[in-house]
């Protein structure tokens, strides 16, 4: 019986021990899968009034490599984007127009369609009219938190009379959007807060009917959250209740693939003061990160146009987005060229990003620019 007891205790604990080994490395694997989006992918329309396959340099995702981004163009100016194998509820897009003249793109719907994610893009000249310009798009979608500690990385969908649909916090914090005042609210992202300004937003109006534009406005930073004003406008100069969307990254790509991925690729910054001719690098440097160790800076290249380098972190496939910052009443930013890129790895080089005022003049205004590469 003695006997017969002590080989049930050994069982016993042998059985817990296994338990425990299974229970550490579900935790484990939980962990490492934590830093990774569920679905992200992003390219560069460069025709979009005709159907085809973006350029390879300027599109990826997590899909299969025999599959393509593909694209079709609608209505006048709208291009809907086709991204394989990566359907899913939920997600964020970000939109920015990369033409030489005044223009600005935002996202009209997107949605799982079978195994693909449909995205549909529509763009605009400064008086509202509908035009086909060449523009980047990007979709991201995660679920898996927290984050290693000292980055950052969430997201939120934003829409009139419904609300936050969709929401992403690293921290597992609270994303919370209050309306101020017609075409302004106010959002924080709660645990995903820094001691001082640091990390880059991302803001994509989002309309399925009628063009808006949005910008960020203010942006606060401290211990517990981060603190965002989006203002969003009609054509012109008039406040407008439209949806949108915004994404927050700190030491994290904008599509939220990680920087354990080796080889990591991806830095943004902020042009805080446009009025400098420079080369300057913005301050501080945490809102000028670059995941090579490199310094990104800024220089004027004409009114309203900023050329920015970020260096060593050149690699394809790759993707530049850029939102405007105080360009109220109604300024937009965009790209006025495809960025081009040396290396691998080398000089990623943003010629140039254009800022507008909202009857298309060029406006030196603040911009915050990222930059990613597929891995």
């Amino acid at each position: 019986m003695i006997r017969s007891l002590g080989i049930g205790r050994r069982t016993a604990a042998l059985l817990t021990g296994l338990l425990l080994i299974g229970a550490l490395v579900t935790i484990l694997s939980g962990s490492a899968q934590a830093s990774v989006p569920n679905h992200w992918g992003f390219a560069f329309v460069s025709a979009p009034s005709v159907p085809g396959i973006p350029p390879a340099a300027h599109q990826a995702g997590n899909w299969p490599p025999a599959f393509k981004v593909h694209t079709s163009p609608g209505a006048p100016g709208r291009v809907t984007v086709r991204f394989p194998q990566i359907g899913v509820k939920g997600g964020v897009v970000h939109v920015t127009a990369v033409t030489d003249t005044a223009t600005w793109c935002q996202a009209q719907q997107w949605a799982k369609s079978g195994a693909d994610e449909i995205v549909v893009v529509r763009c605009y000249k400064a008086s509202g009219v509908p035009v086909f310009v060449p523009f980047v798009v990007m979709f991201s979608q995660s679920s898996k938190a927290p984050f290693p500690a000292g980055r950052a990385y969430g997201y939120l969908r934003y829409q009139p009379g419904s609300g936050v649909v969709t929401s992403f916090n690293s921290a597992g914090g609270g994303n919370v959007v209050a309306q101020v005042a017609v075409g302004v609210w106010q959002v924080t992202l709660h645990g995903l807060g820094s001691a001082g300004p640091a990390g880059n937003v991302q803001v994509t109006p989002v309309n399925p009917t009628v063009p808006a534009k949005c910008e960020v406005s203010l942006w606060t930073s401290s211990k517990p959250a981060q603190s965002i004003r989006v203002r969003c406008y009609h054509p012109g100069t008039a406040p407008m209740n439209t949806g949108w969307t915004l994404s927050y990254q700190r030491r994290r790509a904008i599509t939220g693939t990680p920087l354990t991925v080796k080889p990591a690729a991806f830095g943004y910054t902020f042009d805080n003061k446009p009025a400098v001719a420079g080369p300057y690098a913005p301050a501080p440097p945490a809102l000028n990160f670059n995941s090579a160790g490199a310094i990104n800076t800024v220089v004027r290249s004409g009114g309203g146009l900023r050329l920015v380098t970020f260096p060593q972190v050149g690699r394809l496939p790759n993707t530049v987005l850029v939102t405007p910052f105080q360009a109220t009443p109604g300024g937009f930013c965009n790209l006025i060229s495809p960025w081009a890129t040396t290396g691998p790895p080398g000089n990623v080089i943003v010629r140039d990003v254009g800022c507008y005022t909202a009857a298309g003049g060029p406006a030196n205004r603040p911009s915050l620019i990222t930059y990613s590469a597929s891995r």
